[in-house]
């Protein structure tokens, strides 16, 4: 009898449970991707070539950040100033075993030989410690204005984090953030990078929408598994992945990496997206009250990261998205070529193009220029050799490639140029349970398909903890083309008829006060408008893609502060 997926999966977790176990370390579970302060300095670090880092799978986990600071640490002596200061603040946070130093700079309740709890001023959070538990206990509080002079939007959002470590090698962690918004800035159609759900509208008191991530995540010497409920970014970037973006709501996943050796590692999840297609033969009313069930949608994804020198990665994965199967155990074997299973499993030739719906991806990173971090993503939604040799056709795909220079000619300085072209039909697919899509939010680019975006920034880190940064963003999307069953949808020619674009420049500061507190200020002078185009008005994209505070010729300020990411 074959077994069922449930029981591989208990099998493989039950392996990795006890084998290796005599090696295992300290772990910690993900430092999410909005602590962009660390995130920022890692790279700066590997920028420099202190560390060697493969940035292209977010989010990190505790223990890798805490072994690149470790690494970094051996060249404290050659970095500028504030780079030096910058990595004592965060080896103070990140290190496994609280130093003298740590204490000093807390207050405690308890302290002796085995326990010591009490409340971190390092990391604003209530920690406890004993000789099998480690639980840090982090608020999470903010509040952003907006205002364009005419019109104010408030951001206000409250939760809280715990991070627990049982033993050496178990992580359990959990976050809810409750927001709500006085005017609606997050929508899955916005092009925009905010983080968000679909929202609620409560009418004078704004939108609400919640967003709750955890799980529980094994770790050994080389790898981990775990089952998470988290955002994830594929891909090289600095304005947003174009393979995924981690826009879209957290979904549940089963998880795995392998890194059996320092030259090559092995991301691999299975997950449930929500598909917000209705299911009618099982949707049913109840007490006059209708209740909708939906079909099921899921994700399996893999992605295999080569090193063959130092500095160079080279990254190669596929995805599919499926339905209509159940969970399917081809599907949940990690180190599979999934589009392969997909023709295996359904038989084009009898009814025409029903089968899922499969991507594959290429990341290249390169750090071997010291101080130079240059790198490409490619993603194809579909590829076809035929229609490479003829050029009135096209393929679906997206290419996003860039720099960043740190510290180049001048400390404490960087400055980032990016570019991103998404052909049409990228991300899309005929059949709508299968769209590359999780709540109706694009799992990959902000701009979707047909679009091009120029990106570029300049920023300055003076001290310690503050950032300014200037930035300029030219991005212009582009027919909104059908992805149905005419034979030719691949002749839909690109970037033709202009629908949306923004032009506009802005200035940021932010400064982290402490490791997971700081105030935020930005002021933008940006364009954004909408063009008539297959049949609709301007004012139709405009309002389509843009919060109401930004459409038009406009000079937005905001400012703000937070407590935990």
């Amino acid at each position: 009898m074959r077994p069922s997926p449930l029981v591989v999966l208990i099998g493989l977790f039950i392996f990795c449970l006890f084998y290796n176990a005599d090696q295992i370390n300290a772990q910690t579970v993900y430092e999410h991707p909005t602590a962009t302060a660390i995130y920022d300095f890692l790279d700066e670090l590997a920028n420099s070539g202190y560390i060697e880092i493969k940035s292209g799978v977010k989010p990190y986990s505790g223990i890798q950040i805490q072994k690149w600071l470790n690494e970094a640490s051996f060249h404290k002596k050659e970095m500028p100033t504030r780079l030096r200061k910058e990595l004592e603040f965060y080896l103070l946070i990140y290190n496994s075993e609280p130093t003298n130093e740590f204490y000093k700079q807390n207050l405690f309740l308890k302290r002796d030989d085995k326990i010591s709890s009490g409340f971190s001023l390092s990391r604003l959070d209530f920690f406890y410690q004993d000789s099998l538990l480690k639980i840090s206990i982090r608020p999470i509080l903010g509040y952003q204005v907006f205002s364009n002079g005419n019109q104010n939007i408030t951001h206000r959002w409250n939760g809280a984090e715990a991070h627990i470590l049982v033993g050496e090698n178990l992580g359990v962690y959990a976050s809810l953030r409750d927001n709500n918004e006085s005017g609606k800035l997050t929508a899955p159609d916005f092009f925009n990078q905010r983080y968000g759900v679909p929202v609620k509208n409560f009418g004078n008191k704004g939108f609400d929408y919640s967003e709750s991530r955890g799980g529980i995540v094994y770790f050994w010497k080389w790898g981990y598994i775990g089952l998470v409920k988290d955002h994830f970014v594929w891909g090289e970037g600095y304005h947003g992945s174009n393979i995924l973006s981690g826009r879209t709501p957290s979904f549940v996943s089963i998880i795995l990496k392998l890194e059996p050796a320092p030259w090559i590692s092995f991301n691999y999840f299975h997950g449930w997206l929500v598909s917000n297609v209705v299911d009618s033969s099982r949707s049913y009313y109840d007490n006059y009250v209708f209740r909708p069930v939906y079909h099921n949608k899921f994700i399996a994804a893999n992605l295999l990261t080569i090193s063959p020198v130092r500095n160079l990665h080279l990254s190669f994965g596929n995805s599919i998205i499926y339905s209509d199967l159940g969970i399917h155990p081809g599907y949940l074997n990690p180190f599979m070529f999934y589009k392969s299973v997909d023709h295996t499993l359904n038989n084009t030739n009898l009814y025409g193009e029903t089968g899922q719906n499969s991507q594959m991806f290429i990341i290249i990173s390169s750090r071997q220029i010291k101080k130079i971090h240059l790198y490409g993503n490619a993603y194809f939604d579909e590829l076809n050799i035929s229609r490479i040799k003829n050029g009135k056709i096209h393929n679906f795909f997206s290419i996003k490639t860039g720099f960043k220079t740190s510290n180049l000619l001048l400390n404490n300085f960087s400055f980032t140029g990016e570019y991103t072209f998404t052909k049409p039909l990228a991300y899309a697919h005929k059949i709508s349970t299968t769209t590359f899509t999780s709540n109706d939010f694009n799992l990959g680019h902000y701009l979707k398909d047909n679009s091009k975006e120029l990106y570029s920034c300049l920023t300055y880190k003076p001290v310690r903890g503050l950032k300014i940064s200037a930035e300029y963003i030219y991005a212009r999307h582009y027919n909104d083309y059908v992805y149905d069953n005419r034979p030719n949808v691949d002749n839909d020619k690109p970037f033709k008829d202009l629908t949306w674009s923004q032009r506009g420049f802005a200035m940021d500061a932010r400064y982290d006060i402490l490791f997971n507190v700081g105030i935020m200020f930005r002021i933008s002078r940006s364009d954004v408008k909408g063009y008539e185009a297959d049949g609709k008005t301007a004012q139709y994209y405009l309002e389509k893609y843009t919060p109401e505070i930004y459409r038009g010729k406009k000079t937005i300020i905001s400012g703000g502060l937070f407590i935990g990411f």
